[in-house]
């Protein structure tokens, strides 16, 4: 799972390429919408470097990429700027649907059409209506009339007309972006995805290991996601409340100040001299009329005003001098009653006393207005009437709806980039490197030389760099890993050391035992190194392969010196007797074997962990049973016998045949050969004998080994 130089390109080069990827992305963007301007098509044309910058380098350069887009394109044109998001959400999906493959063949990225055009027309469509009341501001404008003049629905019109461009849009960005990636050599989401880790870019494998460790309850990122989106849209939603409590605030303190001064004008333009003349005599009144249509004149010049009237607060309730007439609502005439509204009345007092009151907001018949009085004074400074502007509320609130639209359209946009942002980074910079990290521990091995610098190689060349604690952890790991590795080579090598002198000792305390046996010489390392190659050439290709390891031909062959370790109970006289031993001796000789596992099994009891005490004990014990049932000393059969043991009965009449004794001289090899041969299924297990009888050239070359060097 190395990473070779033709499989992975440099972080450096990553972080260059990204960089490149990054500058044509948003010069792509910007061309194309200048090529819808120019053209006056009812499209946006600004999402193909969009689409680029997603399927290839992911989220972060597709958010990125459409959120610059859009601050660029929104100096010439501010509106763009609420249009920000929806790019943003696009990028999303397309980095979404890329790394589940949808971008590597055509027809899945025209399917990805059927997905993103809906969803970006919707909401296109709502930003839209948020911005001016119902209206249409966008390319699809003349679409859209089109659609209005025959179904006469302002939110279907709206909604078509914004998906159906959408469509054509996106299919001509999508096509861009084919074309594009043809030219491309980089496969989607693999050359680019590197330039944001301050770490050796990792090979294939290694991600695809990293992506899939398991986790046994929820992953970091996904905790840290939770958090972090939890905690940006808290935020974005308490400056939302916020602000718009603020933007309601001044606006309203706005159009009290605005009322206030047109009322103040108002107030001016009455003779407050003639206010009972105009209330008795109304249009005949001198100078009435030129007064009304210099209000007129007053109210139309504010398109925020509503109603415009004058009047004289009596005891019995408001006596109209001037009303000016509305679209929707005639003015009531002069000299008509009318009665308080029950908003007025904490007031009623100081309006009846001529004071100034406050601005009152009320919701009566007239509507949700905000109601600025201001006095009229006669030539004696007594207020005789007032002079009155109703600003409308639904006005206020259709500001208030504006705004709360734009406000959420460029606070949506900052969310996804601040969340996109943080997650790019807490995946490249924490995550990535932590798992990176826990995958090649996890898998370190302490095995073959070659492996443990294999996977201390791999941990090094991480070159984990992000300049914080993650880097400390890092390299806090290398050194321990590196300590690690020194002190288990320095174990192993010490182990080895024990094993040498362990297999050293058993040699002295074998060779001790047998040289009370003056016929059998080299005796125990030759029948050990019989034992080896029966064992080796039975883990070939015999029945016991599956049963025959590495580490069971170790114990073997360790333990072969130590069969007649029993011996050392049997007295010389009988040991070194020259002829045929008596029956009675023989049966004392045949104890050896008994008196051998009864020395290792106390072994065993002192050195429990030595596991070539086990095979030694069966060997000792039984290397003298019969495969026929006819030997000593329990009479076993078959397969009853250790396996260890059946090896070393060939071992031990082959080098009893071959060498010397006083009571007998040596076999000749092939002799002895034959009668292996003839012993296979009676005294010898006859897959352990055609092993030996496999390996008789092998067998010759020890047997003539040892003679050369006892001569």
């Amino acid at each position: 799972m190395e990473t070779t130089p033709s499989q992975t390109i440099t972080s450096n080069n990553m972080k260059k390429h990204m960089k490149i990827l990054f500058v044509v992305s948003i010069a792509i963007n910007i061309i194309g919408i200048i090529i819808a301007r120019l053209t006056g098509l009812p499209l946006r044309l600004d999402s193909a470097g969009t689409i680029l910058a997603s399927v290839y380098g992911g989220y972060m350069p597709g958010v990125a990429v459409s959120f610059i887009t859009g601050l660029l394109i929104g100096i010439t044109d501010r509106h763009q700027v609420y249009f920000i998001a929806i790019n943003m959400i696009l990028a999303v999906f397309t980095a979404f649907f890329s790394v589940r493959g949808l971008f590597k063949k055509t027809s899945g990225a025209y399917a990805f059409l059927l997905i993103i055009a809906p969803i970006t027309g919707i909401c296109g469509a709502v930003i839209s209506t948020f911005l001016n009341d119902g209206g249409v501001i966008g390319a699809n404008y003349q679409l859209f009339l089109y659609l209005y003049e025959r179904i006469h629905n302002v939110v279907a019109a709206q909604l078509i007309s914004g998906i159906a461009c959408e469509f054509v849009d996106k299919a001509i960005m999508i096509t861009i972006f084919l074309i594009i990636s043809r030219v491309m050599s980089a496969e989607p989401y693999r050359d680019f995805r590197s330039g944001g880790i301050w770490q050796t870019p990792l090979d294939n494998a290694m991600w695809k290991a990293v992506r899939e460790s398991k986790i046994r309850v929820v992953s970091l990122r996904i905790k840290i996601m939770f958090i972090l989106v939890i905690g940006t849209i808290l935020i974005a939603f308490i400056a939302t409340v916020i602000s718009l409590a603020l933007f309601k605030k001044t606006t309203i303190q706005d159009n009290e100040r605005s009322a206030s001064s047109i009322a103040s004008v108002a107030a001016e333009m009455v003779d407050g001299d003639m206010t009972d003349e105009y209330i008795e005599k109304g249009f005949d009144a001198e100078g009435y009329a030129q007064t009304r249509q210099m209000l007129y004149k007053l109210r139309e010049s504010t398109p925020d005003v509503k109603y415009v009237y004058v009047y004289k607060i009596g005891e019995d309730g408001c006596h109209v001098v001037f009303d000016l007439d509305t679209d929707d609502t005639p003015g009531s005439e002069p000299g008509e009653l009318i009665e308080f509204d029950q908003s007025f009345y904490p007031y009623l007092d100081s309006l009846l006393a001529g004071k100034e009151i406050e601005p009152i907001i009320s919701n009566d018949k007239y509507g949700w207005l905000l109601t600025v009085y201001k006095p009229v004074y006669d030539s004696n400074g007594d207020c005789r009437c007032y002079a009155a502007v109703d600003v409308s509320m639904y006005l206020l609130s259709q500001y208030n709806r504006e705004f709360l639209g734009k406000l959420i359209a460029i606070l949506l946009g900052f969310v996804i980039l601040i969340v996109t942002f943080s997650v790019w980074f807490i995946k490249n910079n924490v995550i990535l490197p932590v798992n990176t990290m826990a995958f090649c521990t996890k898998s370190f091995a302490y095995g073959e030389e070659s492996a443990v610098m294999k996977n201390l190689s791999r941990i090094d060349h991480l070159q984990i760099r992000t300049g914080d604690e993650i880097e400390n952890l890092y390299f806090a790991l290398m050194q321990t890993a590196k300590n690690s590795v020194n002190y288990m080579a320095d174990i192993k090598n010490k182990t080895q050391t024990i094993s040498k002198m362990q297999s050293g000792l058993i040699i002295v305390l074998a060779d001790m035992v047998e040289s009370r046996d003056e016929n059998t010489g080299d005796h125990v390392r030759k029948t050990a190194a019989y034992v080896q190659i029966i064992l080796e050439e039975l883990q070939k290709e015999g029945p016991y392969s599956d049963r025959i390891t590495d580490s069971f031909i170790e114990d073997a062959v360790n333990a072969a010196p130590l069969h007649d370790i029993g011996k050392i109970h049997i007295s010389d006289m009988i040991l070194n007797k020259p002829g045929k031993l008596t029956d009675e001796e023989f049966e004392i000789m045949k104890k050896h074997t008994v008196y051998g596992s009864e020395i290792i099994q106390k072994v065993m009891q002192t050195v429990p962990e030595a596991g070539y005490l086990k095979e030694a004990k069966n060997i000792a014990e039984f290397h003298h049973e019969k495969w026929n049932g006819a030997g000593y000393p329990c009479g076993l059969s078959g397969e009853d016998i250790p396996l260890s043991a059946r090896v070393m009965a060939v071992a031990d009449v082959f080098d009893a045949l071959v060498s010397k004794r006083c009571y007998k001289g040596p076999y000749p090899f092939d002799e002895a050969i034959s009668i292996i041969a003839e012993s296979s299924g009676t005294h010898f297990d006859p897959v352990v004998a055609e092993a030996f009888l496999s390996v008789k050239d092998k067998v010759y070359e020890i047997s003539q080994k040892f003679s050369s060097m006892s001569s």
